[in-house]
């Protein structure tokens, strides 16, 4: 899972919430407080930006999740860019002060070129000045008509209406099963959105909830496969490789032909 942004939307302290309340961290950093997880670079946690792609496990409702988070400045596009090509599933984050921004707009293209499924969380909702329907309808008109609410009263009727059959079967029977939202947003039809505070941990827990229950992950083949998305060296300067496993499984000192 990928969480993306335009730059200061609140992207990395999302994240340390996501780790924080699934166990994964037993304190709370900050990005302004220069002891955010993960900013681990010098460079990073001096100008409080997130310059390279960085990943942590966690587990959430049985579900064990890989998290990138990747650079949102502009700048530092490319890395982001590595990244995308091995999610199963993103995370953009807007900030509800700002709306829309131009790089918002940037990377909400390249999800939807790589046919990434999209959860969006709409963040800093406890500032002055946010209206949540004015924020809602602007998703809506600028990025897709299926940016459904998922904390609204009426979200399953919403999210209905993105997929004829499925519509067809809500109003036989008043209701979604789990089957039917999966499929919706494993096929770029509904984008679940939640509003919140990742600064104040308001509604992310809303969020973790509905990812874990929701992002279901594709079925890989038996034949191995994997491709690799970043390239680092450690504090000794040894070249090290990450990379994603797309099929089967890679052993400890397998040879690779």
């Amino acid at each position: 899972m990928g969480v993306l942004a335009h730059v200061d939307s609140g992207k990395t302290t999302l994240s340390e919430g996501l780790l924080y309340l699934s166990g994964a961290l037993r304190k709370l950093g900050r990005v302004d407080h220069q002891d955010a997880f993960l900013d681990t670079d010098t460079q990073e946690r001096e100008r409080g930006i997130t310059i390279f792609s960085k990943q942590a496990e966690f587990s959430y409702g049985g579900t064990a999740f890989t998290l990138l988070d990747t650079p949102g400045h502009v700048d530092f596009s490319a890395e982001m860019e590595r990244s995308l090509q091995v999610l199963d599933c993103a995370v953009l984050v807007v900030s509800g002060t700002d709306g829309i921004q131009g790089h918002t707009r940037t990377l909400w293209k390249l999800l939807d070129k790589h046919k990434i499924p999209t959860f969006l969380f709409i963040n800093k909702m406890d500032l002055a000045g946010t209206d949540r329907a004015a924020l809602l309808e602007q998703l809506r008109s600028r990025l897709s008509g299926g940016c459904v609410d998922f904390s609204a009263s009426d979200w399953e009727e919403s999210a209905a209406l993105g997929d004829d059959g499925i519509l067809e079967k809500y109003l036989e029977e008043g209701t979604l099963d789990d089957g039917d939202v999966i499929s919706l947003i494993r096929h770029r039809k509904v984008f679940p959105c939640w509003f919140g505070s990742a600064l104040k941990l308001d509604g992310v827990v809303e969020l973790l909830q509905g990812i874990g229950r929701y992002a279901v992950p594709p079925l890989y083949p038996q034949e191995f496969g994997a491709k690799v998305f970043k390239i680092a060296r450690d504090h000794q300067g040894v070249r090290l490789t990450y990379l994603k496993v797309t099929g089967g499984s890679l052993r400890v000192k397998a040879l690779l032909t």
